[in-house]
């Protein structure tokens, strides 16, 4: 699993191994699969290492990997040479992500970074592609996956136009709790508030205030280590009350 790798910059750990019973285990899509679809499968998918800072995917890379988050946090944005980064997501626990690269075999559009030490499973795009090509419930997995990545991306697109911190905080966390896309967050997801600013955008201080406000409204709590999602449609009801207000 070396995608993103370059010399002089950060890379996954060259530690790759087959996945655990407990780290296939949490893998949402191996569900979908007929048994030896799965156990071809599971065969197949392999987990690595990385590091805060290690590039997963890079801008300009062909796609070696399906990518998916066992454990820990990463980054999905785009980095520009003058310094200027624009995130487009967060990616927390049970996400898996890049299947519209890996789809097409275009060169990745956006980089992938850990934030913290995290375990990153791979399929391999030949596998991704004999999967698509003879499982029923695979294809239906990767067109859910798109279909709701999609309404993700509109949706933060029109939110990051209206400049609201509180708007972005809810918005941000919202997508953060997704239960298709990121169906290993549950209830608790893991995450300090610097962490958060890092993928919105603003300062640790700011983001703590917009969190006081939506755990005063009864839609999250924060606790020791991370954000518990009380009320899912409240959070998302902050999101829209924003639009509503502009």
């Amino acid at each position: 699993m070396r995608a993103g790798t370059d010399p002089g910059n950060a890379t996954i750990r060259d530690r790759v191994r087959p996945a655990s019973g407990e780290e296939l285990a949490s893998i949402p899509w191996l569900d979908a699969l007929t048994p030896a679809e799965r156990r071809r499968a599971e065969a197949a998918v392999v987990v690595g290492e990385a590091e805060p800072g290690d590039l997963v995917c890079r801008i300009g890379r062909p796609p070696t990997y399906w990518f998916g988050v066992v454990a820990g946090l990463l980054k999905m944005s785009n980095d520009n040479a003058d310094g200027t980064s624009m995130t487009y997501s967060g990616l927390p626990p049970g996400g898996w992500f890049g299947e519209g690269t890996v789809l097409k075999r275009e060169p990745y559009r956006y980089n992938v970074q850990a934030l913290r030490h995290s375990v990153v499973g791979g399929l391999p795009a030949d596998d991704f592609h004999w999967l698509l090509d003879h499982s029923i419930g695979f294809n239906r997995f990767v067109m859910n996956q798109l279909n709701e990545r999609l309404a993700q991306f509109i949706a933060a697109r029109e939110t990051d136009r209206l400049n609201d911190p509180d708007v972005r905080v809810a918005r941000n966390l919202a997508a953060l709790f997704n239960p298709v896309l990121f169906p290993g967050v549950g209830e608790l997801l893991r995450i300090t508030q610097q962490e958060l600013a890092y993928l919105i955008g603003l300062s640790r201080q700011r983001v703590n205030e917009a969190l006081r406000a939506l755990q005063a409204q009864g839609a999250i709590r924060v606790e020791y280590g991370g954000l518990r999602v009380i009320d899912l449609a409240a959070l998302r009801a902050s999101v829209m009350a924003g639009k509503g207000g502009a």
